[in-house]
This record gives C-alpha cells, structure tokens and sequence, in this order.
C-alpha cells in the first residue's frame, strides 16, 4: 500500500469514502455529502490531501489544513476516512503517521483534532498510542445522525 498526495483521477473514490462517513452519521461533524463539484472544491481548498492506494484502487484519505486563521496559523487539523471493506487493515494508522510528517513539512507545529467522538475508541485508542494527548471531554457535543447527543474528546500531537 502506498500513502501518495491526491489526483484529479483520486476524487471519485474519495467523495465515495468521505461520503460514506457522513452517511453513517458518528464521527464527521459535516451532515451533508459531497457531490463531483462540490468535492473537488472542498479537497481542493485543503492544505494536503492524502491517499491510501492498493492495487491502484483508493482505500482511504486525509485531509490536511489549519485548525484556526491568523496567529493561530500553526495549528492543523485533520480528518480521515477509510474505505469500510478495508478497515481492520492499519489503514488509519498509516495515514495518521504520513499526515503527522505532511503537517511537519507545511511548518505546522501542532495537529489538533477538535471533535473526536467519544464512542469512537479504535480512533481514540489509535491517537494515543502515537502520542497525542487528550486534552478533555466536551459533554453532548456532537448530534449523532440519529439526533441525540454524544460527547466529543479534543487531542493535539506537538510536531
């Protein structure tokens, strides 16, 4: 498997991941899906785009781009979706480990997720194995798709 930056021909299978995400309703704050247009703008717009490539298909992505505008520049964010027929498989991991270097390379000096929820242990477990420090819990912070409310966990990783 090959972790590579985005291509034109990439953005069909990513919308089709990232859309995915959205659909399941449990851990990306978006609630509407990407369209063709609509997802070119939006990978477009990021700082880096990131995929998972094996036998030439998309299994999985990143995206990369500033938590925060001005003086805050230096902190990213990110947020990763891997194709549900390839979880399991490290996918994730790889893609954290090639987004905490990217993040590095672009000058950023802290990756900082905003809204991890709660329920989600393999992210929450997968983030502190690589040393990211959880900084707290927001009680009821994000709606889940089917309307109630799930806490959300805050983490940063120093660069």
């Amino acid at each position: 498997m090959e972790i590579k930056e985005y291509s034109i021909e990439d953005i069909p299978a990513m919308i089709r991941i990232w859309n995915k995400v959205v659909e399941d309703g449990v851990a990306f704050p978006q609630d509407e899906c990407l369209d063709e247009v609509s997802g070119k703008d939006f990978f477009a717009k990021q700082s880096y785009c990131g995929v998972a490539v094996e036998n030439r298909q998309v299994v999985g992505l990143y995206i990369l781009h500033p938590n925060y505008a001005g003086r805050l520049n230096a902190i990213a964010n990110a947020s990763y979706a891997v194709d549900s027929n390839y979880r399991g498989k490290h996918i994730g991991e790889k893609l954290v480990l090639d987004c905490l270097e990217k993040a590095k390379e672009l000058d950023f000096n802290i990756l900082q997720f905003n809204a991890v929820v709660e329920s989600n242990i393999h992210a929450r477990h997968l983030y502190e194995r690589l040393g990211f420090i959880h900084l707290g819990t927001i009680p009821r912070g994000f709606r889940m798709k089917d309307g109630t409310f799930a806490s959300i966990c805050i983490y940063y990783h120093e660069l």
